[in-house]
């Protein structure tokens, strides 16, 4: 058998900037968020109302009235932040909450309340693990974590399956929440759904679609077409195709050398996957798959770019999705979605442009290859955080990909941002600069 080999660790010699730009704006925003990261810190141990109690110290989104519990998927990138910013012992806190609360829970809950029982959130824990592992490494932490680890993705492989193999997005509701998303959604898009003519079955299935998008943490968006579970977004399945990896690399670590196998095999199957569902040969593109109609998406959406942040695809497709930056890039970065006709002003598509999908669209070409790409997104989302702070003197959740603004499509009052904003404005700044690097390709070791 050939010999199997698990990188853990970043490999030198890829694609990187290697060389700031000479933004003169950026030491500033640097500045201002190693002296608040202070006033996102929470810590309740007890369940207090709807406040679920977590055993250590946690970071949440914003310093203001809103979101002041902690997130799921927010806190992967305030993470990667934090330990680049010196606070490791945050991040590993917040992971640590996070590990509690599958042990309590047997997942993540969309946040720390008690009234997201019913959806968890883009799974992002096993890659958390893994950057504290690397910072650590310590193998009983690690052994205990992918127990934990292997409950989540239980969670996901049970709940969240379709008869393609790959995995959607959904919920367990009441009645009363779906009627509550019903009200709710309808403001958010504003609209009244109860005033459309929908009988009793469209609007409960409708009002279970929308909490089944807030699970993506993209609600709402033009690519589910009010759908969302009729789907297998691109974004989750490649989110767990690189937990599969990842399981390979732990097992490894921890000397599970049958299982390591299984999970590469699992990989390998969920890439296949991916390529028959959701690749259209025809425009040489990847989509969201509607499993329920046997058809793709119509909506190219920033989420392709976590094909290539994950190495969900061979590097042949990439230079594919690299076309999708002339649809999605402008001059303050990448739009969620494509500008197109839809029928409601949704927050995650055009004009805005979100944190995390600049990440892993930077990240994402970089691993691949495409470096002279991803240092021209950094540069110009980084220039929409910095334009925005020298007006506004805060960072934010959104920005306005056109006039890197907050001159945004709105669905709630928009807070002040610390969180995923300032993880990823560190991480994009520490890549310009030479100091991060991406990962291997998958695909470079994981067959055998």
């Amino acid at each position: 058998m050939k010999k199997i080999l698990i990188v853990m660790s970043a490999a030198a010699g890829l694609a990187f900037a290697g060389c700031r730009p000479q933004n003169p704006d950026v030491p500033a925003v640097r500045e201002f968020i190693r002296d608040n990261w202070h006033t996102t810190v929470q810590h309740c141990t007890a369940d207090t109302a709807t406040l679920i109690g977590l055993p250590y110290p946690y970071t949440v989104p914003t310093a203001g009235a809103m979101f002041r519990e902690m997130y799921y998927w927010d806190t992967f990138f305030t993470n990667e932040g934090l330990v680049r910013d010196g606070h490791p012992e945050l991040a590993k806190g917040n992971t640590d909450n996070l590990l509690y609360m599958v042990r309590r829970f047997g997942k993540v809950y969309n946040g720390s309340r008690t009234y997201y029982e019913a959806r968890s959130q883009t799974p992002y824990l096993s890659m958390m693990v893994d950057r504290i592992y690397r910072l650590t490494g310590d193998k009983q932490w690690l052994a205990d974590a992918y127990e934990t680890l292997k409950e989540e993705y239980g969670f996901w492989m049970r709940e969240r399956l379709t008869p393609t193999g790959l995995n959607r997005y959904g919920s367990s509701a009441s009645d009363a929440l779906v009627d509550e998303f019903l009200v709710t959604g309808g403001k958010r898009l504003g609209t009244d759904l109860f005033d459309k003519g929908y009988t009793p079955e469209r609007l409960h299935k409708l009002g279970l679609d929308f909490v089944a998008e807030a699970e993506s943490g993209w609600d709402f968006n033009p690519r589910y077409d009010r759908r969302c579970t009729d789907f297998c977004p691109l974004d989750l399945n490649a989110n767990l195709f690189m937990y599969e990896v990842n399981f390979a690399r732990f097992a490894q670590e921890l000397g599970r050398t049958d299982e390591i196998r299984e999970w590469i095999a699992k990989a390998e199957l969920r890439r296949a996957r991916i390529l028959q569902y959701c690749y259209d040969p025809e425009a040489k593109q990847f989509y969201d798959y509607d499993y329920v109609n046997g058809r793709r998406s119509d909506v190219l959406s920033g989420a392709v770019f976590a094909l290539l942040y994950s190495g969900a695809v061979p590097r042949e497709y990439a230079g594919d999705i690299v076309q999708a930056l002339v649809r999605l890039e402008f001059p303050y970065g990448i739009a969620a979605c494509e500008d197109k006709p839809y029928d409601y002003p949704y927050q995650w598509s055009y004009p805005n442009t979100w944190p995390p999908v600049c990440f892993y669209a930077v990240m994402g070409l970089a691993r691949y290859g495409y470096g002279k790409e991803a240092e021209r997104i950094a540069v110009k989302w980084m220039k929409a955080v910095t334009e925005s702070f020298k007006t506004t003197g805060n960072l934010w959740e959104k920005y306005n990909a056109e006039t890197g603004t907050t001159d945004v499509s709105n669905e709630y009052e928009m807070p002040a941002m610390l969180g995923w904003t300032a993880g990823t404005f560190i991480c994009l700044d520490d890549y310009l600069a030479g100091e991060m690097q991406p990962d291997p390709l998958p695909s470079e070791y994981m067959s055998y």
